[in-house]
């Protein structure tokens, strides 16, 4: 079956920016949302790349921060029946696959994932049953249907080690969608793997040039980089890794100064961590550019303090953004997961 290239155009990425909040805006209405979570007896989960605001009001009404792996788990162990998810509809979703018996909310169900987009659940069983022969590996980014069609899940802070097991053994990968992932994960394992050809608005942007020529302005600066990125711009860096695991090379690392290829919401927690570091972003610029995301996802950016307060405000937005996933669907994609979660390196 021939690789199709999965990568989104331009009018399939929205142009989203919240209008900027004062102070004592952006006060009022984390004010309000706690007290809304409160007395919903709800608990808000957060990934590193959407609003600071949003990242600290976790944090501060007993909620978490973190990738999308750590913000499912939190989920089902915490004692709370409902869950608040700021971040992409998979998250949502997986959220609910690992705890069906609790409601799960998203501020918006518009923010979407180009991986997720870029792989359509029926293109993908087509894809799997033209090759019946390979274990199917899926990156987290994907619908809770492309999961069901899955043998494994991972996120980029596992893929390495579950590929490797898998190759060791002598099994062949159909890997999807993240083709600058897969090839990321072939080159360190020598597996034999089918990827599908899909990219990440984001990381897919940043410039190898770009970043050579900042290397050369700051010679003394490490370079972060999620394994997202082209090949390219990987072997520039100091360290690679998932959202996790650059927030360890940074605290880790002797630099003092870092060039950082991921989500530019990322520098939140960065900079909290590392106030003595200076962060900067990896070029988007140069041969090729485009700005489809300006390092910023577009659907990560919808999740904002004024949509989490009208959410919290509605009854009839919260029925509106409600995450539902098929039981049997569901259960299909809690066997890839549990893999997943299982899995001992």
């Amino acid at each position: 079956m021939e690789l199709v290239d999965h990568t989104l155009r331009d009018d399939q990425i929205p142009d989203h920016c919240p209008i900027p909040l004062s102070d004592a805006e952006r006060d009022a209405l984390k004010s309000e949302i706690a007290d809304q979570l409160k007395a919903r007896g709800a608990v808000l989960i957060a990934h590193y790349y959407v609003d600071g605001a949003i990242q600290d009001l976790a944090e501060e009404t007993g909620g978490f921060v973190s990738d999308s792996l750590e913000m499912a788990r939190f989920g089902k162990r915490h004692a709370a029946d409902t869950l608040i998810v700021a971040g992409v509809r998979f998250m949502g979703e997986t959220a609910k696959i690992l705890s069906p018996e609790k409601r799960v909310f998203m501020p918006t169900l518009q923010a979407e994932c180009s991986l997720d987009i870029g792989c359509p659940a029926d293109e993908f069983e087509a894809f799997c049953k033209a090759h019946p022969e390979r274990t199917v590996v899926v990156y987290a980014n994907t619908s809770a249907r492309v999961k069901a069609l899955s043998d494994w899940v991972v996120t980029s802070s596992v893929a390495l080690p579950i590929v490797r097991h898998l190759h060791e053994k002598g099994e062949k990968i159909l890997w999807a969608p993240d083709r600058h992932l897969g090839h990321y994960i072939k080159t360190q394992t020598g597996a034999d793997m089918m990827l599908w050809q899909g990219t990440c608005v984001v990381h897919d942007e940043f410039k190898t040039r770009g970043l050579q020529d900042l290397l050369a302005l700051y010679p003394d600066a490490g370079v972060l980089v999620h394994p997202e990125s082209p090949a390219e711009v990987i072997a520039l860096a100091d360290a690679v890794g998932s959202t996790s695991g650059i927030l360890k090379a940074a605290s880790e690392l002797p630099h003092r100064m870092f060039i950082v290829a991921t989500d530019k919401g990322m520098f939140h927690k960065l900079r909290q961590k590392n106030p003595d570091k200076r962060f900067i972003e990896a070029p988007t610029a140069g041969d090729g550019a485009t700005c489809k995301s300006c390092a910023h996802c577009p659907w990560m950016a919808m999740n904002h303090l004024q949509v989490l307060a009208d959410l919290l405000r509605s009854e009839t937005l919260m029925r509106a953004n409600e995450i539902h996933v098929d039981p049997e669907i569901g259960r299909r994609a809690m066997v890839p997961l549990n893999r997943m979660l299982d899995f001992k390196y």
